[in-house]
């Protein structure tokens, strides 16, 4: 088993006991909450007759069935509506810190939580929502839980959980242009596939992350629950602490010095022991595209979809799944594919330094011709500091629309949907059938600056020739 790695330390810091099945009573520092999968916890402790235990460590905010458009209340949806109350009167009677739209600290959970400095390296993390994983940018360790694990973490603010095996990711190198945090993580999933890494936490190490803004490690540990990884973490340095340096919530004066002796304590040592290692070159890495409806069906912009000969056996039935769904032929380039929808934003792509990278695509240009394409602020405050520069006014120029805040299309449960068989260009995180809202719309998954050059294009087309 691993050692010394700063998942083992954090682990048993935060460790209450071990339970009768073996598993460990750990302790959750910080615990996100949202509309969709907090309403039958929050039912669960009333018919228990529970209270909420910490209510000051845990934080609600609505994004998933937010609309991006029209926001007037009541919802046009009742069933959103119907949510949104809910949440609303159990953070009141829970006594909760609560985000509500127009508060101006609204948005994804996995953007605001890191925007304002709740997120902090060393913590333990959870909240009912896949992408947890986010937060393990700052060197925490964060779990995506299930509504009956939400339901634990209010009654008692502890998981019972199996301790995790630790994989070192290792990518060297200067990413070369055009290559973006987008695509290492869809490179990294490609290589190891979307069960390699069930059992483990996975450890993002090397010079190329340490080269990454935080925004860009958190694209990347975004997606770490695609590669079957529980959770993903980068340890913490002098990048992390300018970030939250100032931050609504981050420790301040003499606690500031204090907080960043520590976090540089918990660092992974310097002969930490990994269960396994992998090592990648960031050189030959591309502008990745999705082909297929798992996020490990991926290839370089300029290959072919790959024919089953090429794929290893076991990858064979998905990919004959997927050519049928996808209507993409095996040894037929991705470059020239027509798209008819372009989305930016989602938890994994909707910060400011996302929309700056897209917004140099758009500038005097314009979206092709029959293309709907639209970009959706990860929160309200990435919203006002895109307009403060004028990104919304480039992406207007350029036929873009330019929304609300919220979760949008990543997962459609809410009006931005796919109709039929469209095939979208998106910069979120899943590419699984019917995930953006029609069960036979096809998405393909890119970085948000490869999604402008699609929208600019009509088609899947090479980012780098459009910089």
């Amino acid at each position: 088993m691993s050692k010394g790695t700063l998942f083992d330390k954090v682990w048993d810091l935060h460790t209450v006991g071990t339970l009768p099945s073996g598993q460990t009573q750990l302790f959750i520092g910080l615990h996100l909450i949202h509309e969709v999968t907090s309403p039958q916890a929050f039912a669960m402790l009333r018919e228990r007759g529970l209270k909420v235990m910490f209510p000051e460590r845990t934080v609600a905010t609505v994004d998933h069935i937010v609309p991006t458009t029209n926001q007037a209340r009541p919802f046009v949806d009742s069933l959103a509506e119907e949510m949104m109350q809910a949440l609303e009167q159990n953070c009141k009677d829970n006594g909760i810190r609560f985000y509500n739209i127009g508060s101006g600290n609204q948005g994804i959970v996995h953007v605001i939580a890191p925007e304002q400095g709740l997120t902090q390296p060393g913590m333990t993390i959870a909240c009912g929502d896949s992408h947890t994983s986010t937060h393990g940018a700052f060197g925490a360790i964060a779990f995506g839980i299930g509504t009956s694990q939400v339901r634990d973490v209010l009654a008692s603010q502890t998981l019972a959980l199996s301790k995790l095996k630790v994989r070192k990711v290792e990518v060297n190198g200067t990413l070369p242009t055009g290559v973006y945090a987008k695509d290492v993580i869809l490179h990294i999933i490609r290589k190891l596939g979307v069960t390699g890494g069930v059992g483990f936490a996975y450890e993002y190490a090397g010079t190329t992350f340490e080269q990454m803004s935080m925004e860009e490690r958190m694209t990347v540990c975004n997606m770490a629950i695609e590669g079957g990884a529980r959770c993903g973490y980068i340890n913490p340095d002098a990048v992390t602490f300018e970030y939250l340096k100032g931050r609504d919530f981050a420790p301040k004066g003499a606690e500031w010095d204090q907080a960043v002796a520590w976090w540089q304590s918990i660092r992974s040592d310097a002969d930490a022991e990994y269960d396994d290692v992998v090592v990648f070159d960031a050189a030959e890495i591309p502008p990745t595209v999705t082909w297929g409806i798992t996020p490990g069906q991926g290839i370089a912009v300029d290959q072919q979809v790959p024919t089953p000969e090429e794929l290893p056996e076991k990858e064979r039935s998905i990919a004959e799944e997927a050519y049928r769904y996808m209507d993409l032929q095996p040894g037929k380039p991705i470059k020239g594919t027509k798209v008819d929808v372009c989305f930016i934003g989602s938890c994994t792509n909707g910060r400011i330094s996302d929309l700056r990278e897209a917004a140099k695509i758009a500038q005097g240009r314009q979206v092709a011709a029959g293309i709907k394409a639209f970009v959706v602020p990860g929160s309200e405050r990435v919203k006002q500091e895109a307009e403060a520069e004028g990104l919304h006014e480039i992406f207007k120029a350029a036929g873009f629309e330019w929304r609300e805040p919220g979760c949008s299309m990543c997962l459609a449960m809410n009006p931005d949907k796919l109709e039929g068989r469209q095939i979208s260009a998106s910069s979120s995180n899943r590419n699984f059938k019917g995930r953006q809202g029609s069960a036979s719309g096809r998405t393909l998954l890119m970085s948000p600056a490869m999604v402008a050059a699609a929208a600019i294009a009509g088609e899947v087309t090479d980012v780098r020739e459009l910089l």
